[in-house]
C-alpha cells in the first residue's frame, strides 16, 4: 500500500462524497449524509499517515486501495 498524507487522504474522502464537518486543531472531522460514521483525519503538513490508521480510515469510509 502506498503512503498517503492526511492532506491527500481528505481529498480522496471529498471525491467520494464525504464533507468536512469541523476542524479541531490539526484534525479534520469528516462525515457523510445518511451515515453516523465520523472520520477524524490528522493533517500535519505532508506527513504520511501510518499504514494501520490509513487502513482503518479506508475501512470506515468503504474505500479500497484503488480509490487512493
Amino acid at each position: 500500500m502506498k503512503s498517503v498524507s492526511g492532506k491527500d487522504f481528505v481529498k480522496v474522502l471529498e471525491r467520494h462524497g464525504w464533507s468536512l464537518l469541523r476542524i479541531h486543531s490539526s484534525h479534520h472531522i469528516y462525515g457523510k449524509a445518511g451515515s453516523e460514521v465520523r472520520i477524524s483525519v490528522p493533517v500535519h503538513g505532508n506527513q504520511a499517515l501510518k499504514i494501520g490508521l490509513l487502513r482503518h480510515f479506508m475501512k470506515l469510509a468503504g474505500l479500497t486501495e484503488k480509490d487512493l
